[in-house]
């Protein structure tokens, strides 16, 4: 089966992890399709997002390095107190400019660039959160070509996220945490 996309971007902030740890277990270990996460967390101390996503994955998950390649076959994670970008050479970027959103890592952030390096092939799922981050990397996600999907405002311990981006027009799909798992299947070709 063939990837309908090369890459996936996840976002989220209050109340993702939750959403997370309904999708994550539905993903195959041999996911054909490589997956970035940024949630926001504390800037002060360690993440403990490996240690948790991983606990729920069948899929590797790593706290991203600079430079590292976004490959096959792991979930990444943007560390506490960076800003994870995507380069057009689809190798990730760290960066400590000022927060986006009052957040840092800002989803806005890797979806912008996400979007600029793989245009109609990246696939987002925008999660539960308390502000508006996320919209404005999904309208570019959108004006690349790319799919997108958010959590169902009613499934969501904080709808204000998704219920941004939805009152933007920018969701492909409007979906709960169960269906976004079915929904990366698809993006992955796996149904």
């Amino acid at each position: 089966m063939s990837a309908k996309v090369d890459a996936i971007v996840i976002g989220g902030s209050a109340g993702a992890l939750e959403a997370l740890a309904v999708i994550l277990p539905t993903l195959p270990a041999q996911f054909p399709v490589p997956v970035a996460v940024v949630l926001h967390v504390p800037p002060t101390r360690r993440s403990l997002l490996v240690d948790v996503l991983g606990a729920r994955s069948a899929i590797p998950v790593v706290e991203v390095d600079d430079k590292q390649p976004f490959a096959t076959g792991t979930l990444y994670v943007a560390p506490a107190n960076y800003h994870l970008l995507v380069e057009r050479t689809r190798t990730f970027a760290l960066s400590v400019d000022p927060p986006v959103q009052y957040s840092r890592p800002s989803i806005d952030v890797l979806f912008e660039s996400a979007a600029d390096a793989y245009g109609p092939r990246l696939g987002a799922v925008l999660l539960s959160g308390a502000n508006d981050d996320g919209a404005a990397g999904l309208a570019r996600i959108r004006e690349a070509g790319g799919l997108v999907a958010v959590q169902d405002p009613s499934t969501a311990t904080s709808g204000e996220m998704p219920t941004a981006a939805i009152r933007l027009g920018l969701a492909d799909r409007v979906l709960s945490p169960a269906a976004l798992g079915t929904f990366l299947l698809h993006l992955g070709g796996h149904v």
